[in-house]
């Protein structure tokens, strides 16, 4: 703490009184300070507990130490240091006795700048997996104008050393939670980092930290080369060579280079892990165009356990029975690099019924339909555009008279084809038009839940108001069973001419203030970026149409993390959180 001259004290309380009362509540520069005396000296601490706000005065000091009554959290009383982690130091003020007043200094210099105790309490909330510590972390790093690169960053190399399994769900959630940000209200942005943080602290606690493998010191090797031994190594599931092959390229390549090494090992199986594997290696890569391909080399090697300890589909027999698209993929594969030298050169014009083919319950039919895109021309990009418009559709006409669990693999089929979609934007390669391929046939797997399919609502013309529409589609979350309600209340605000930008904040708004799982947290994200990518306004009305329909399918929840960030937020706007906290 700095030094405190004389002009800054203030009189709060007669020494006499405070000496027989033991403790006071005083009041200074709009301060409540809970005033003690014990063991001969005097003592003055910020009158609300840290962690939830109880009154201090109303604690019990002992041999130097206070406890709060409510969560029995205790603090060192000279300098307010606390016992307990999850409750934060409590502010201590310099006090002095003179000619029998009290004085404390109310505004001291603080022991550390408000962004470094932020960021180390958000470690901490990390660390021992506190929601709390974590959310008021948040917000204080929020209020200090701190960039969201700074949580995102400390939560990314948190997630990717402390759990020994490598890339999962918590960052998965922490990456999208990025990428949807600038879509969000304002005050949602704090609650989408918090969102993220919570999962990735909740996927490491209990789990063994991840040693890092190191590059080889070889700095000429290829990039060709380097991808041969990274395929070979993910092809036998040996972990420390693929990791090895990895941090290589990450020290001598381009982050395209890398990106194309990774996508090229993920195709090399069929939908691996339900999709959640060529997902999770392109969330990786979007969480570093967050926090700077400078972190590369600690976040990309938590990928290389998804690829290599990954359920390869092909050893399913939903891809290999009745029909094995399985065989028809692999051979497909084969000629692929024919297929690409033929449209070399070629402009692929779309066939106007290209999206109801891929919907169709033809296998055959549907490979054809891409493999002669591919000799005419048409990119990757093209063709998981398309791809992942029609795995929209499919969740957009999903059935409710099939299982709820349902909702979750017509949900993989569309994460996996927004990733390949994104993928395709980033990087040039042939092994990204067999994740189109294999995204086509994950759609063709998932006709029988449109069997029938639900009529997607086509509302042409309405006079009501944006505004109410809103505000009705989160009515529809505050009761189950909302799923065709709300897919109206979306098409007919596409009527109405509603702004898309306002009901993105208000799906935003309706996902964050839920216990919205991983599922539903990772379709809204990969709903906003197909929404981005399409200019066709019936297309952008159906994307948003099935999130709200995949959204109203799992809400309402208990909303047990909102009550958390309520009161981390309630707490530091120093609103009242216990009702006899201070007169």
């Amino acid at each position: 703490m700095g030094s405190t001259s004389d002009a800054e004290f203030v009189k709060v309380a007669d020494a006499d009184e405070l000496r027989e009362e033991g403790r006071l509540l005083a009041r200074a520069d709009g301060r409540a300070i809970a005033l003690f005396h014990h063991e001969g000296e005097y003592r003055a601490v910020d009158n609300r507990c840290p962690h939830m706000g109880f009154p201090l005065t109303e604690g019990t000091v002992e041999d130097g130490i206070l406890t709060c009554h409510w969560h029995h959290a205790r603090f060192e009383l000279s300098c307010g240091d606390t016992f307990d982690p999850w409750a934060d130091d409590v502010q201590s003020f310099p006090v002095e006795e003179r000619d029998g007043a009290v004085y404390v200094a109310p505004r001291p210099d603080p022991a550390e700048p408000p962004e470094q105790h932020w960021r180390s309490r958000l470690e901490t909330g990390l660390e021992e997996n506190l929601r709390l510590v974590v959310a008021k972390s948040v917000i204080g790093l929020s209020n200090e104008d701190v960039p969201a690169a700074v949580p995102l960053r400390i939560g990314g190399r948190f997630g990717a050393q402390y759990r020994e399994d490598g890339w999962g769900p918590g960052l998965t959630i922490h990456a999208s939670m990025a990428n949807v940000l600038d879509d969000l209200r304002s005050e949602d942005r704090t609650r989408a980092l918090y969102t993220g943080l919570r999962y990735v602290a909740d996927d490491c606690q209990g789990e063994p930290p991840k040693f890092d493998q190191p590059a080889f010191d070889a700095r000429d090797l290829s990039a060709d080369r380097l991808r041969k031994w990274f395929r070979d190594c993910v092809e036998v599931r040996d972990d420390d060579g693929a990791e090895r092959c990895l941090q290589t390229a990450v020290a001598t390549l381009e982050p395209a280079d890398v990106a194309e090494i990774l996508y090229t090992a993920a195709t090399d199986h069929l939908y691996l892990d339900s999709g959640h594997s060529f997902d999770f290696v392109n969330k990786a890569l979007e969480l570093l165009d967050h926090v700077g391909w400078e972190h590369a080399d600690e976040v990309l090697p938590s990928v290389v356990p998804r690829l290599t300890d990954a359920r390869r589909s092909e050893e399913l027999s939903s891809w290999t029975q009745p029909v094995d698209v399985a065989s028809l993929l692999f051979d497909a594969f084969e000629d692929l690099p024919d297929m690409v030298e033929a449209g070399a050169g070629e402009t692929w014009t779309e066939p106007a019924d290209f999206v109801e083919t891929l919907l169709s319950d033809d296998p055959h039919a549907i490979l054809g339909a891409l493999t002669a895109a591919v000799r005419a021309g048409a990119t990757a990009e093209q063709l998981a555009d398309r791809v992942a418009y029609a795995s929209a559709v499919r969740v957009a006409q999903f059935g409710t008279s099939n299982e709820f669990d349902d909702w979750n693999t017509v949900h993989h089929t569309f994460s996996y084809n927004n990733a390949v979609h994104a993928a395709a934007r980033r990087a040039s390669s042939t092994a990204l038009y067999r994740g189109v391929l294999t995204g086509a046939m994950s759609v063709y797997l998932d006709r029988f839940l449109n069997t029938p399919p639900t009529p997607i609502p086509d509302v042409a013309d309405s006079d009501a108001d944006p505004a109410d529409l809103r505000a009705r589609l989160l009515d529809t979350f505050d009761e189950e069973g909302g799923v065709d309600a709300a897919a109206e209340v979306v098409a007919e605000h596409f009527a109405a001419d509603g702004d898309p930008a306002a009901l993105k904040r208000t799906l935003g708004e309706g996902l964050l203030r839920e216990d919205a799982n991983f599922h539903t947290l990772q379709h809204l994200e990969a709903a906003f970026a197909q929404f981005d990518r399409r200019t066709d306004d019936r297309e952008r009305a159906v994307v948003l149409i099935a999130l709200a329909r995949y959204m109203a399918a799992h809400f309402p929840t208990r909303r047990e993390a909102e009550q958390t960030y309520t009161i981390a937020r309630r707490l530091n706007r120093g609103e009242r959180i216990h009702e006899t906290d201070e007169p």
